[in-house]
């Protein structure tokens, strides 16, 4: 069960990704209408691509966690024993899940220390800057889980995008 809560939280992830890139190009693809064509350029149009970027890449980032996306963490492991490639996948998904934490602790403080003062261009708090790397650290922590858990059951996670 919570394998699959974890694989739907991931693919809603991506399709908000989606949502997100799809809204950061209407964005941007206004405020060049905006400057070139209108000679009017809209000021919200570049503070809400920025943002934008956030939540794209901090979703993406939680999701690349869960389907095993990073890079690097687990390529000398091939060549290691099963036992060995065990303990070290242990060791990984462990100080990932660590960082997650630290994430989104982290981040969280950052939101609360922040909410009061407000973007300008959007009239929205500027702790909007910091909720996605909130979540996405809390995604990873979980995604991390789910990853501990299958491997001292010795299964695979599956993708989210399958």
């Amino acid at each position: 069960m919570y394998t699959e809560i974890c694989r739907r939280l991931a693919r809603a992830c991506m399709w908000l990704g989606i949502a997100g890139m799809i809204a950061l190009i209407c964005a941007v693809t206004w405020q060049v209408f905006g400057r070139y064509v209108l000679n009017n350029t809209p000021t919200w149009a570049e503070s809400l691509a920025l943002l934008l970027v956030l939540y794209v890449t901090m979703l993406g980032t939680a999701v690349g966690v869960r389907d095993a996306g990073h890079i690097g963490l687990e390529s000398m492991l091939v060549l290691a024993s099963d036992s060995v490639r065990l303990k070290m996948e242990f060791i990984i998904h462990t100080l990932i899940l660590i960082f997650g934490l630290l994430m989104a602790y982290n981040c969280a403080i950052l939101v609360e220390s922040v909410w009061d003062y407000r973007l300008p261009t959007l009239g929205i708090s500027e702790g909007w800057r910091y909720v996605p790397s909130t979540v996405a650290g809390v995604l990873i922590v979980m995604f991390s889980i789910e990853h501990l858990i299958a491997l001292a059951r010795g299964q695979d996670v599956e993708p989210a995008w399958k």
